[in-house]
């Protein structure tokens, strides 16, 4: 884990440095906040090229709907709008009475059911380490669900899990609904399915104010978990469009192993690191500033591709059956009679 820490530590202490530059004094104003936050992510915002957006004509169009008797509510409400601009779930304007949002999950089947897993597939019957849910199904397939990446995984936890499922003829590691977390727990999750140092990506930083200014990337890697438990059988991996940001980065870096597969829908993107800054008035604004490419050198930002689409049906549910999880069981039954 030592080489992202170390980058994630190199890219966290040159976020700041971009910001200090001279900048004009905003008055804590209508005009001069929207133009404090227009301007943090003209010069720091990581996407404008690769979404195609117009920054400059957005500023012109929100801009003249400011007027004199605004109030902060409207004011919020209007710079929120123009962030959603940018399409970026990783880009909100935060008050003490609102935090703005662009989630593209909520445009899209759920796909996901905890209490239908827990009642049917379960029978509410399963371990829990780590934040993490597991255990063996009739069936011999080993489910485990892991709903947050800001919940900590533990070297030993993780051997007492995988430890758990060792008998089973192959996996599925639910990722559904989960928003996201540490890049450092998806690294440490990975390096229990590979045997050699794997390439995982790339992360840029921002170098100047243009849109286009970037450093050179910097390419990171995964190191097998040495001395722990592994699991080598088929794995299935399950995602849906809340499957978002650090959990996005986990889809996209285990796709690239051979012994995955990728089932259920895209996942909800954000590629992008998030950095932190603030407007005259006290509101603050986070936006994604880095980017990180995939394994196979593509941005995710608007998700990661399974390779096998499938959506829950109404009619399964009503059987008691997640159709996503019954597809994967399909998949591990072919790989274990082959």
């Amino acid at each position: 884990m030592k080489r992202l820490v170390n980058i994630l530590i190199v890219m966290m202490a040159l976020l700041p440095l971009a910001s200090c530059h001279d900048q004009p004094e905003w008055k804590n104003d209508p005009y001069g906040n929207f133009d404090a936050l227009w301007t943090i992510l003209d010069e720091h915002y990581c996407f404008f090229a690769y979404k195609n957006v117009d920054w400059q004509e957005v500023r012109q169009r929100y801009r003249a709907k400011i007027h004199g008797g605004i109030s902060s509510r409207e004011l919020f409400d209007l710079c929120s709008d123009m962030l959603k601009e940018l399409q970026d779930g990783h880009t909100n304007l935060i008050s003490t009475f609102d935090v703005s949002r662009y989630w593209i999950w909520e445009q899209y089947p759920i796909n996901y059911d905890e209490r239908l897993i827990d009642e049917h597939y379960l029978h509410f019957d399963y371990r829990r380490a780590s934040g993490i849910k597991y255990q063996i199904l009739s069936n011999n397939f080993a489910y485990v669900y892991y709903g947050d990446f800001a919940n900590g995984i533990g070297d030993g936890n993780l051997d007492v899990i995988l430890n758990g499922v060792a008998t089973s003829d192959g996996l599925v590691i639910d990722v559904r609904n989960n928003g996201g977390g540490y890049l450092t727990n998806v690294e440490t999750l990975v390096g229990r399915f590979i045997d050699e140092r794997t390439y995982a990506g790339s992360i840029q930083h921002k170098n100047g104010t243009g849109h286009n200014d970037f450093s050179e990337p910097y390419d990171y890697y995964f190191e097998p978990a040495r001395g722990r438990v592994h699991y080598n059988k088929p794995v299935v991996v399950l995602a849906n469009r809340g499957s978002f940001s650090a959990t996005n980065n986990f889809v996209s870096i285990m796709k690239s192993l051979p012994n995955v597969t990728v089932v259920g829908d895209v996942t909800g993107g954000g590629c992008g690191l998030p950095f932190n800054s603030e407007l005259p008035n006290g509101w603050s604004v986070r936006f994604s500033s880095a980017p990180i490419t995939g394994p196979d050198g593509k941005l995710t930002e608007f998700g990661v591709e399974p390779d096998v689409k499938v959506d829950m049906t109404e009619a399964d549910a009503a059987l008691g059956k997640d159709t996503i999880l019954e597809t994967a069981f399909e998949i591990l039954k072919k790989k274990r009679n082959n």
